[in-house]
C-alpha cells in the first residue's frame, strides 16, 4: 500500500487563490509507487477552504438562508431544463442533473451528484472568464473523471460578483446522440471511444453571452437527432445562465465575504455530522469485498472482478479519521465499453457517487434522507487506485458507453463490504439502471430512436422490504405511455411489476419492471444492460433477486432471447418485446418472513403463489379474498427445509447465475463472514 497521505484533510489550509485554471495537469502515473502498488491519484485542485476557519464565524441564520437558495436554484435550473429541453431522454425521463459550486470547484449542494467543474477551470484560468462565458465538454478522458460516457453531455457557467468568478452553475446529462457507431452512441461491441462518438474537451460554447455557432453546427452535424440535441443544448446553456443570474443576486444582497462564509460552513457541517453520525458506525478495521460484471459485449461472459479492501481508521492514525478505499484487485481494463474513469483528481467524483451508500448507516430512514452529499464528504474518504490499466483506471482509447456496468457495480460492492463490517446492517443488492430501446422508420417514413432507462427493485433492509421499480438518477422516470404510444409506432401492451423478481428474505426485495411493447413497424431493438446472468446479490440469509432478461414473441412462433448487450436486434411488425428487469436482492431469511406478509404480496400479485411455498415455505389455503396460510404446515415446512439445508457461513447470495462463470463455485471466498 502507498505510504503518501491524501491531499485532502479534515482541515485544510485556506485557499485564498483560485485554481490555477491554465496549469498543465501533474503527470498521469504520479505518485505511483513500484511495484504495482495502490496509489493515490493526483490533483493540481486539493480540498480547500474560502476563509480561515472554515465557515466558523459565519452568521448561522445566513447559513440557512444561503443554503435553502442555493438548494431553490438548482431546482429553478433543472426545472426550466424539463420544460424546455425537447428529447424524451431529457424532457421526460429527467436523465440530467444540475450542481452549484464555488471558486474552489467544490460542490455546494447535496441532492444528486453532478459532473466536475475541473476540467474547465483546468483550461481556462477563471481570471479569463468574462459574464455569458458557457463552457461545455463531454471528453471522458480529459473531464477529471465527472463524465463517464460521451452522451453525457455538460455546460458550466461562471458566476461573477465584484468582478471575479465567485461560483459555477453548471448541468449536464444523457443526450440521446452525439454520433458513433450506432444510434443512441452506445455501441455494445466497441473497442475504441472513437466508435462511440463526438469528443469534445472544454470549449467556450458562448463566448460573453454570444454562441459559438460553428461549435455548435459540428456537434449536431455529427448527431443522427439534430434538431433534439440543438434544443436540448439551448436549454442546458439558457437555463445555467438563468442560475447563474439567481447565484449573483445572493452575492450582490449579501456580500462577496459574507456569502463564501456561509460556503465554507455548510460544507464543514457535512464533513462534522458525516464524521459524527456516519463514521463512527464503522469499527476500526480492515474489509474486503468483491464483485463483477458479467460481459463486456466482446469477450464471451466472464467475472470482470470490482474489488474494495475498505480500512476505517482511528483517531490516533497520522491522516486522521477516515475510510479508506483501495480498489486493488480490480480486473484489468475490458476490451469492450465497460471501463470507468475513476483515478483522476484524488477520486473526488468516485467519492461524492458512492458517499450516498454510507447514509444507510444513519439512526433512521427519517435521517439518512436528510443528509447531503456535498464537498464536504471528501475529506473523509481516501481512495487508492490500482495501476493504470484496470476497468477503473482505463488508458485512452479504451471504451467507455457502458461505464455503469463498474460504477453502479461499485456501489454494490460498497455497500456488501460495508455489511461485512457492520454485520450486515446493510441493504441487499440493487441494480436500477439499464437502457434499452426500439429505433427505425415510423409510419409517417421518418427516422425515430426511442431510448428508456428502466428502473428496478431496490435491495432489501434490516427494517423493511425494498422498494420496488425505483431508478437511481433522482427524479428519472419511466416514459409515460401516452407519450410514446403518440410519438412512436408501438403500443405498450402491459406495464406492471415483475412478480417474484425481489430476492426472497425477511425482507423481501424490490420488484423489477415488466413492460411489453408491441411494434407497430419493424424496427431494431437496442439494450445496454447487465446482470442478466448474474443476479442482485441477497445478505445476511436474504436470496438474490431474478436477473435483467429480454424475450421478443414471448409465446410465439419465433420466440427468442435477447443478449442484455444488444444494438440491433430485428422485431418485425406485431411482434412483442417483453422486457423484465432486475429485483432487489433479499435481507435475512426468508424462511423467517412473517407468513401473513408472503399472503399479502400474493394477493398483490409481487409473490406467486409457488414462490410462497418455494422460496418462503409458506402452505396457502383459499383463493381470492379467503387466501390465507395453513400455520401448522408452514411451521412444519419450514423446519423441514431448515434441518435440510444446515448452516452455512456464507453471507451473500449471489443467484444461480455465479456458478455459469465461476467453474462451478457457488461462492467466491470473500462472500464468508
Amino acid at each position: 500500500m502507498s505510504g503518501s497521505r491524501s491531499t485532502s484533510s479534515p482541515r485544510p489550509a485556506r485557499g485564498e487563490s483560485q485554481p490555477a485554471g491554465g496549469e498543465s495537469q501533474p503527470a498521469r502515473g504520479e505518485a505511483q509507487p513500484a511495484g504495482g502498488e495502490s496509489r493515490l491519484a493526483p490533483t493540481q485542485f486539493p480540498f480547500g477552504t474560502l476563509t480561515d476557519d472554515a465557515g466558523a464565524a459565519a452568521d448561522p441564520v445566513l447559513v440557512e438562508i444561503v443554503q435553502g437558495s442555493l438548494a431553490s436554484i438548482e431546482h429553478e435550473v433543472e426545472t426550466a431544463i424539463a420544460r424546455t429541453s425537447r428529447s424524451p431522454m431529457i424532457r421526460d425521463a429527467h436523465d440530467f442533473r444540475a450542481g452549484i459550486h464555488d471558486r474552489l470547484l467544490r460542490k455546494l449542494t447535496g441532492r444528486s451528484y453532478s459532473a466536475l467543474v475541473h476540467p474547465v477551470a483546468r483550461d481556462f484560468p477563471l481570471a479569463e472568464m468574462r459574464p455569458g462565458d458557457v463552457f461545455f465538454h463531454n471528453d471522458v478522458y480529459r473531464s477529471e473523471g465527472g463524465i463517464g460516457h460521451l452522451p453525457d453531455l455538460c455546460v458550466t457557467v461562471p458566476v461573477f460578483a465584484g468582478g471575479r468568478v465567485v461560483a459555477f452553475v453548471q448541468a449536464f446529462g444523457h443526450h440521446d446522440d452525439i454520433g458513433g457507431a450506432v444510434p443512441g452512441s452506445m455501441p455494445s461491441a466497441a473497442t475504441s471511444v472513437y466508435e462511440e462518438g463526438l469528443m469534445v474537451p472544454p470549449i467556450r460554447l458562448w463566448d460573453a453571452g454570444t454562441p459559438n455557432r460553428a461549435a455548435l453546427a459540428i456537434m449536431t452535424r455529427n448527431s443522427r437527432m439534430p434538431e433534439s440535441l440543438a434544443a436540448d443544448l439551448d436549454a442546458e446553456c439558457s437555463a445555467c445562465l438563468m442560475g447563474a443570474r439567481r447565484l449573483g443576486e445572493l452575492f450582490e444582497r449579501y456580500g462577496v465575504e459574507a456569502v463564501e462564509a456561509c460556503f465554507d460552513a455548510i460544507i464543514d457541517r457535512t464533513t462534522q455530522t458525516y464524521q459524527r453520525e456516519i463514521l463512527a458506525k464503522i469499527p476500526v478495521g480492515s474489509w474486503v469485498w468483491e464483485d463483477y460484471a458479467e460481459h463486456d459485449g466482446v469477450d464471451e461472459p466472464m467475472l470482470h472482478t470490482q474489488r474494495i479492501t475498505l480500512t476505517r481508521t482511528g483517531p490516533e492514525d497520522p491522516g486522521g479519521e477516515r475510510v479508506i478505499l483501495d480498489f486493488a484487485g480490480t480486473s484489468p481494463q475490458a476490451k469492450g465499453p465497460i471501463n470507468h474513469c475513476g483515478d483522476y483528481s484524488d477520486g473526488v467524483f468516485l467519492k461524492k457517487w458512492l458517499a450516498p451508500i454510507l447514509r444507510n448507516l444513519a439512526d433512521t430512514p427519517e435521517r439518512m434522507a436528510e443528509l447531503d452529499v456535498n464537498e464536504g464528504v471528501v475529506p473523509l474518504i481516501e481512495m487508492r487506485f490500482p495501476p493504470k490499466g484496470t476497468l477503473l483506471t482505463p488508458e485512452f482509447p479504451a471504451p467507455t458507453n457502458a461505464r455503469t456496468f463498474v460504477i453502479l457495480r461499485l456501489l454494490g460492492v460498497l455497500a456488501g463490504v460495508l455489511a461485512k463490517a457492520v454485520d450486515g446492517r446493510m441493504p441487499a443488492d440493487q441494480e436500477t439502471i439499464r437502457y434499452t430501446g426500439v429505433y427505425g422508420i415510423d409510419l409517417a417514413g421518418r427516422p425515430y430512436l426511442m431510448r428508456e432507462v428502466l428502473g428496478g427493485g431496490s435491495g432489501g433492509r434490516y427494517y423493511a422490504d425494498g422498494e420496488d421499480t425505483i431508478h437511481v438518477v433522482p427524479d428519472s422516470r419511466n416514459l409515460p405511455t401516452e407519450f410514446t404510444e403518440s410519438r412512436f409506432p408501438f403500443v405498450v401492451e402491459s406495464l406492471s411489476v415483475a412478480v417474484d423478481s425481489g430476492g426472497p428474505g425477511k425482507f423481501r426485495g424490490g420488484l423489477g419492471y415488466e413492460k411489453q411493447l408491441r411494434m407497430l413497424a419493424d424496427a431494431h431493438f437496442m439494450s445496454i444492460a447487465d446482470r442478466s446472468i448474474l443476479a442482485c446479490w441477497g445478505v445476511n440469509g436474504g436470496l438474490a433477486g431474478r436477473p435483467f432478461a429480454v424475450v421478443v414473441d414471448p409465446g410465439g412462433p419465433d420466440e427468442r432471447t435477447v443478449d442484455a448487450l444488444a444494438d440491433a436486434e430485428p422485431v418485425r411488425a406485431g411482434e412483442v418485446i417483453r422486457i423484465r428487469t432486475t429485483g432487489g436482492g433479499g435481507w435475512g431469511d426468508p424462511l423467517e418472513r412473517d407468513p401473513a406478509l408472503v399472503v399479502r404480496d400474493v394477493r398483490w400479485a409481487k409473490v406467486s403463489s409457488d414462490g410462497a411455498r418455494d422460496d418462503y415455505g409458506v402452505v396457502l389455503t383459499g383463493s381470492g379474498d379467503e387466501l390465507a396460510y395453513d400455520a401448522g404446515a408452514t411451521a412444519a415446512l419450514r423446519a423441514d427445509r431448515i434441518a435440510e439445508r444446515g448452516e452455512s457461513e456464507v453471507f451473500f447470495d449471489r443467484g444461480p447465475g455465479y456458478a455459469t462463470l465461476a467453474d462451478g463455485a457457488t461462492h467466491a471466498a470473500v462472500d464468508v463472514r
